[in-house]
């Protein structure tokens, strides 16, 4: 195993990209950015040691193409590839091939991600190892008829999912009988033209619940730790819009069973690298596997500046051969972290596609934004519309939630919308500032109107 990697290919683009460069950058490692002729003016290209070009906007055509990126790895002679979050960073045939042409996927191993990739599969091996897992056998419904017949047995409400599934396609919540078909039959198609794959399942719903994580990290010899939680039940669709650690709804005696479960949950696949076990949790707070995440996550900064560890610097020295102390972390302070989307909140969060005329971005003690875009850059139509990340920490959650209002106020940016108002809106609700709330929560709001 080399003490060091000498030149890292990242395959992927944005701010993650910018992210791993810096800590490359100061770890000594040279860089890599692949790019498609819509990022040529990315930060990310301008950064990294060396630049390819590797297709048009499209990502099929760019950064999902395996062939390309594996021509770039070969021309610019890295020896491993950090794949990010998104595009390939949870595809188990791209870390076979980089095994096979002897490079270090900077990641788990195929067999890991193949086991929790596929819902049905990872259910199995949770409930194997003692991880509390949703009520529900896991087996794919035959149709939309065996779906009636089971959710009559188990009581509505409950959840249908795609096997396949991530970022909240696929699923669909079912509250009685009358709704199950079309339900399902819209999942079921939104799973085909999303993963390819149009397999559902079916578990009890679980009523008022929070969605609070557990960060893990493992290495090459059977170790696995965790760095504490975030809670990311502020959400939208599904879709995480703000996290924070430590969780309003923790308790120690929470935390503790919820790190040893993620660390069961680790070591059941003989976890390699940074992941993120996430739970259900109820307003009871038994709490349920929901999925693991074999990737670096959107919200990692949240847990770095928790436990002040650089999460990509930890991923690399496990993908090298580093060994785990084997302690696990807790958080100190509290972090709060909004997602900052090219998006109108008030029509809808339609996307907000085009040239960033001004752009100003927060600063001060405790205030950090990780972002790839600047004045002039021009947001793009074809990739994910989040376009900054900003985190604060502070010594209570009242005080960070004070420092994020001033951070959201600083943080200017003309010519296109965003959702730094939706975020100013939120702060200000008496629910969220009390921990009142749930992954629900948000749908039951009323948002001003644009």
């Amino acid at each position: 195993m080399p003490e060091k990697f000498n030149k890292i290919l990242i395959a992927n683009r944005g701010e993650i990209a910018l992210r791993i460069i810096r800590t490359c950058r100061e770890m000594g490692i040279k860089t890599v950015a692949i790019y498609s002729t819509a990022d040529r003016e990315s930060l990310h290209v301008r950064f990294a040691d060396e630049a390819v070009c590797i297709g048009p906007p499209a990502s099929a055509d760019s950064y999902l193409s395996i062939p390309k990126i594996m021509a770039a790895v070969e021309i610019t002679n890295a020896d491993a590839v950090h794949p990010g979050y998104g595009f390939l960073s949870e595809n188990a045939d791209f870390a076979e091939i980089c095994q096979d042409y002897g490079i270090k996927f900077i990641g788990p191993k195929p067999e890991q991600i193949r086991t929790m990739g596929d819902k049905i599969t990872a259910k199995d091996t949770m409930i194997r190892a003692g991880v509390p897992t949703v009520p529900g056998d896991g087996s794919l419904l035959k149709n939309a008829e065996d779906g009636i017949q089971r959710a009559r047995k188990m009581g509505y409400p409950v959840m249908i999912k795609a096997t396949a599934g991530g970022g909240g396609k696929g699923m669909r919540i079912v509250r009685n009988q009358e709704e199950f078909t079309n339900l399902y039959e819209s999942a079921q198609k939104e799973a085909k033209a999303s993963f390819g794959n149009d397999g559902i399942y079916m578990e009890k719903y679980i009523v008022q619940p929070r969605h609070i994580e557990i960060q893990v990290i493992g290495d090459q010899y059977g170790k696995v730790i965790h760095l504490s939680e975030r809670d990311c039940s502020v959400q939208r669709r599904h879709q995480k819009l703000l996290e924070e650690c430590p969780s309003p709804f923790m308790t120690d005696d929470l935390r503790q069973r919820m790190g040893e479960a993620a660390i069961k949950a680790g070591e059941a696949i003989n976890y390699e690298g940074v992941g993120t076990v996430e739970f259900l949790v109820d307003k009871d707070r038994n709490f349920y596997f929901m999925e693991m995440n074999t990737r670096i996550q959107v919200e990692h900064p949240v847990t770095e500046e928790s436990i002040d560890h650089d999460l990509i610097k930890e991923q690399i020295k496990v993908a090298y051969g580093e060994k785990l102390s084997g302690k696990n972390y807790l958080p100190k302070g509290h972090v709060i972290e909004c997602r900052i989307n090219a998006e109108d909140p008030w029509n809808g969060f339609r996307p907000s596609p085009g040239k960033i005329n001004s752009f100003h971005s927060s600063k001060g003690h405790g205030v950090r934004v990780d972002t790839h875009v600047y004045a002039g850059y021009t947001v793009s139509p074809f990739y994910d519309s989040m376009i900054a990340k900003l985190i604060v920490r502070a010594p209570t959650r009242a005080e960070a939630i004070t420092k994020m209002e001033r951070a959201l106020d600083e943080f200017i940016v003309e010519g296109i919308k965003t959702t730094v108002p939706f975020h100013q809106w939120l702060l200000r609700q008496e629910d969220f500032r009390d921990g009142n709330f749930d992954t629900g929560w948000l749908g039951q709001q009323e948002l001003p109107k644009g």
